[in-house]
């Protein structure tokens, strides 16, 4: 392992990158900071307005074939609070290309402007409108999303299972912040952390929830849901790095869903740091697990079958 307890291969990248990338008084300016890089960075998706008021990023596959294809709903990162589905443009135009997927990447509503549900409202009118668009293949639907677009994954698909309309057949959750009770556990070591620390995490998790009365609900921390909701989750796929802040929720996570027997596979890789996939992405190791994610994918939306 590397100094600070980094894989090799990401000790690199490990020493530049900040301990947290917002405080409570910095999120406005690096809101701010995240859209402008947004609206500047190449782009090669169609935007699309929804009547809701937001917009997706949809990218298709370049040839592909007439018919309705597989689709995957990519939910973007930023702890609840900041972000935007143009920053991870390469992703998702990089899973398209190489899967042959549709992949539609929404805006949605952030805290602490917008609370609980709000995101999600739109996040659920981004599915319909995707399931509902020609040349999709309404059956082959997977929901996936980095970090807090993780969380949010999994509460979609939590709703999803209990309204009638479009559900997903697969879930891809990369290092998903799942649990709203992680802002209540005594801080790992701030030096072994990289862009999300655990002041971040309470600033985040405290402006979405602000509108609650009481507990959270499942569709808010998807950690809270019961055994039974777990089982009504389509197959899901789990990554996450040892030193990410949310390495022990998510493993917690994984084991519910194969007691649920929805577990598709979890992959951990040690030594790996929130954002070690995209920060470090050409490392060998960022490389492998991209291959896991794409053949998770594979699997889950049976596109070895056709």
């Amino acid at each position: 392992m590397g100094t600070g307890g980094f894989h090799p291969e990401l000790d690199k990248a490990a020493r530049w990158l900040p301990k947290t990338v917002l405080t409570r008084r910095s999120f406005r300016f690096v809101r701010f900071a995240f859209k402008l890089a947004a609206r500047l960075a190449p782009r090669s998706s169609q935007t699309i307005g929804l009547e809701t008021g937001r917009r997706i990023q949809l990218h298709a596959p370049r040839g592909r074939p007439t018919g309705r294809a597989p689709a995957l709903l990519w939910i973007h990162g930023g702890g609840l609070v900041i972000g935007d589905p143009r920053l991870e443009e390469k992703l998702c135009a990089g899973l398209s290309e190489d899967l042959g997927l549709i992949v539609a990447a929404p805006d949605y509503r952030l805290a602490p402007d917008h609370p609980y549900p709000a995101a999600l409202e739109d996040l659920d009118a981004a599915l319909s409108w995707l399931a509902d668009r020609p040349g999709v293949d309404p059956a082959r639907i997977a929901i996936g999303g980095d970090s807090a677009g993780g969380g949010l994954a999994a509460c979609l698909a939590l709703r999803a299972a209990k309204r009638d309309g479009p559900r997903p057949c697969f879930l891809l959750l990369h290092e998903p912040m799942l649990d709203e009770a992680t802002r209540f556990r005594p801080d790992p070591d701030p030096a072994k952390l990289r862009l999300w620390n655990g002041a971040a995490n309470r600033f985040g998790w405290g402006a979405y929830l602000a509108g609650l009365d009481g507990a959270a609900p499942p569709t808010a921390s998807a950690a809270r849901a019961s055994g039974t909701e777990l089982a009504a989750l389509p197959p899901t796929w789990l990554g996450i790095g040892t030193a990410d802040l949310f390495h022990a929720e998510t493993t917690a996570f994984a084991a519910r869903l194969a007691a649920a027997g929805k577990l598709l596979g979890l992959v951990t890789v040690p030594g790996g740091f929130h954002g070690f996939a995209t920060f470090a992405a050409k490392a060998p190791v960022s490389r492998g697990y991209l291959a896991e994610m794409k053949s998770a994918l594979t699997q889950g939306l049976g596109l070895d079958a056709g």
